[in-house]
């Protein structure tokens, strides 16, 4: 019988990049396999049902229940991509034309 049980709706997911070492990724791919899931699902319920049974972690995670996950910042393409450019080309953020140059400027 699985450890991880069958998956629930209504959960607010966010994204999380991570590296794992060859063999646990193996497995994680492995396990998702064996229930029928996605892996992101797999390690969602690792964390739910092991740190569950780390008693000394939930009396600090009382103690302590403000959030510890770093702030997202959220980049578009098209953003990254005016900055990259202004960088490069040392133009100022706002233009004194306001991006409006004439035909005789060139």
């Amino acid at each position: 019988m699985p450890i991880i049980k069958p998956r629930t709706r209504g959960k607010h997911l966010v994204e999380h990049r991570t590296r794992l070492d060859r063999d646990n990724h193996e497995t994680l791919y492995a396990y998702a396999a064996f229930v029928e899931e996605e892996p992101d699902y797999v390690i969602n319920q690792l964390v739910e049902t092991v740190l569950a049974k780390d008693k000394e972690f939930l009396a600090w995670r009382a103690a302590h229940p403000h959030s510890h996950a770093p702030h997202r910042v959220v980049k578009t393409q098209h953003s990254s991509r005016v900055a990259f450019a202004r960088r490069r080309s040392n133009l100022p953020a706002v233009s004194p034309d306001n991006g409006v140059r004439a035909l005789s400027d060139h």
